[in-house]
């Protein structure tokens, strides 16, 4: 039997968190943007395997950034 890596603790791979229905309203309100207006990120992304995604979640990813203590982007999963 073949142990599988588990990318998302790798220590280059920030951190990824699918967001409720509720927190996904408050990001799209707080910064008036439609879910298609959001960059993509593809389902099959391997950083995303953990989080039992579906098309049309919002991920949101936290990076440690070297001019601040860490940056947050979002993302709208894609099929593809």
């Amino acid at each position: 039997m073949e142990k599988k890596f588990n990318i998302s603790q790798h220590i280059l791979v920030p951190e990824h968190i699918k967001l409720n229905d509720e927190e996904k309203t408050v990001v799209l309100k707080q910064y008036n943007i439609e879910e298609t207006k959001l960059p993509k990120i593809f389902l099959k992304d391997p950083a995303i395997q953990h989080l039992e995604a579906n098309v049309g979640d919002v991920i949101k990813i936290i990076r440690k950034s070297p001019t601040n203590v860490k940056s947050i982007y979002y993302r709208v999963v894609i099929n593809g």
